[in-house]
């Protein structure tokens, strides 16, 4: 038998085993095929103390001193970015189609970008108020940030939120989810001695063991998390000793609204396979899991997108034939298996799909979480299937009539993170963007999440952003010559 590999956190430029480990498991086989630490308060409390030593001479680096190093940690992802995309897919099962052709790659380039935005961190602006007199800004980071991650895309979601606030002169403790964090330590392994000691430490373990420690640690400036709405009204709470500013970037019941002059054969791949049946078997915040379609095209649609689900291929996600991955946990596919229950118990009528586990899937793989992609259809928006997150490849499908009751479906949610609108008429393109209650809004498109234009969300979907000047405070000065 292999021996499992046990990996390490990173705390002050060196690699700490855990006094205990916690089992990684493998969501295709159910099976554990690596250990991570279980971090402890004290390791913690030992990462923000490192953070906190290494920032004054991290902040007080020229720009270009901070770019330099930040273009060294892209030459880090363009050089193991085969190693990166396979250990992610494994930890949570997301397929290598994904991991290894968008996720990796990206992440070469949004740390090159960072790098040249370093400069843009210490901008600041003057005011001329008189003859001797003027004023100017200052853009200040705000210490120790504290990024933590979910177990959908570790790699991207910890680039997003560390590349950034290393860029604005931050010192980063990283806290990824103990259900995937694998890619995140062997990326520890590959970062030591990439950037100075304590710049950037990351500590595996589980949320109300260490997690809480880094919310409630005084020494820590700002709190970004990428999670449940739950985990964030956890995290709210226990920052509210010191008034940390937080960004919440939360779940979504996001729509994804086609109308009857909508070019159909695209909405219908747009809606399903590049929305909700991903790869990841649906599991992200931002998935089309309401899809409303206007009555004149329903039935036609409903086709279109059956077709397109009918070719879905789950299995091994290392393999390029899968199309689609399994659950990351038990726990998980357990509350999936279940809102398909509720769902029909409730009302909808299941239009494809609704099956689950090992008959899903070859031998090899009959221990993994495999859900089938499943379709409901609600003649009413108020069930539990069209107002509670799933976050599993599980979507509802609902007629409407009108725009203006298209609109009003859409924005009947807690939530406010994305949403999608299918149409050939740049007027209701355009009302659609403005009527609809979320924080991001694509056209004739779905899921382009684009450097450039901030992603966060509205109402239960959370607030605030990971750009760079979110990761700044402006202080103001005056001066009498």
């Amino acid at each position: 038998m292999t021996e499992l590999k046990t990996y390490a956190n990173l705390i002050g430029g060196e690699l700490r085993p855990g006094a205990d480990t916690l089992d990684s498991i493998d969501p295709a086989t159910g099976q554990v095929w690596a250990r991570i630490p279980r971090g402890t308060a004290q390791d913690a409390d030992d990462a923000v103390a490192s953070a906190k030593r290494a920032f004054p001479k991290w902040s007080s680096m020229p720009a270009a001193g901070r770019a330099f190093f930040l273009r060294k940690v892209a030459d880090v992802f363009a050089a193991n970015a085969k190693e990166l995309a396979e250990l992610e897919t494994r930890d949570n099962g997301r397929i290598i189609n994904e991991t290894s052709k968008m996720d990796l790659p990206g992440m070469t380039y949004l740390w090159t970008n960072a790098a040249g935005e370093c400069a843009t961190a210490v901008e600041g602006k003057s005011v001329i108020f008189g003859p001797g007199s003027m004023g100017y800004t200052r853009r200040e980071p705000y210490g120790v940030v504290v990024g933590i991650i979910p177990w959908n895309s570790p790699i991207s979601t910890f680039s997003a939120k560390a590349a950034f606030a290393l860029a604005a002169g931050n010192t980063v403790v990283i806290k990824p989810a103990e259900q995937a964090t694998v890619s995140m330590l062997r990326l520890a392994e590959l970062l030591q001695g990439v950037l100075p000691k304590g710049v950037l430490n990351i500590v595996s373990g589980l949320g109300e063991e260490c997690g809480d420690r880094l919310v409630r640690h005084p020494d820590v400036g700002r709190v970004s998390l990428t999670g449940s709405t739950e985990t964030a009204k956890i995290i709210t709470r226990a920052s509210t000793d010191a008034l940390k500013p937080l960004a919440l970037e939360l779940g979504g019941k996001s729509p994804n609204i086609v109308f009857a002059d909508a070019d159909l054969d695209k909405a219908a791949e747009g809606v399903s396979t590049r929305s909700i049946f991903t790869g990841n078997a649906g599991q992200a915040c931002l998935a089309g899991s309401r899809i409303l379609i206007e009555r004149p095209v329903y039935d036609v649609m409903i086709e279109k997108i059956k077709e397109k689900m009918a070719a879905i291929r789950l299995g091994d996600p290392q393999s390029t034939e899968t199309t689609m991955g399994p659950i990351v946990s038990k726990e998980q596919y357990d509350r999936v298996v279940s809102y398909i229950e509720i769902g029909q118990k409730e009302g909808a009528e299941l239009l494809y799909g609704g099956r689950h586990g090992a008959e899903l899937v070859e031998e090899e793989f009959a221990g993994g979480y495999w859900v089938e992609p499943t379709l409901l259809a609600a003649a009413d928006n108020s069930l539990r299937v069209c107002q509670e997150e799933i976050f599993g490849p599980v979507a509802v499908v609902l007629p409407f009539d009108t725009y203006e009751e298209a609109i009003a479906i859409a924005n009947d949610s807690p939530y406010g993170l994305a949403s999608g609108v299918w149409t050939s008429s740049l007027a209701t393109a355009q009302r659609a963007a403005q009527d609809i209650q979320a924080g991001y809004v694509w056209v004739n498109t779905y899921r382009r999440v684009l450097p450039g234009l901030p992603f966060g969300g509205w109402k239960d979907s959370g607030y605030g952003h990971d750009a760079l000047l979110e990761n700044t405070r402006e202080k103001s000065v005056v001066l009498e010559l």
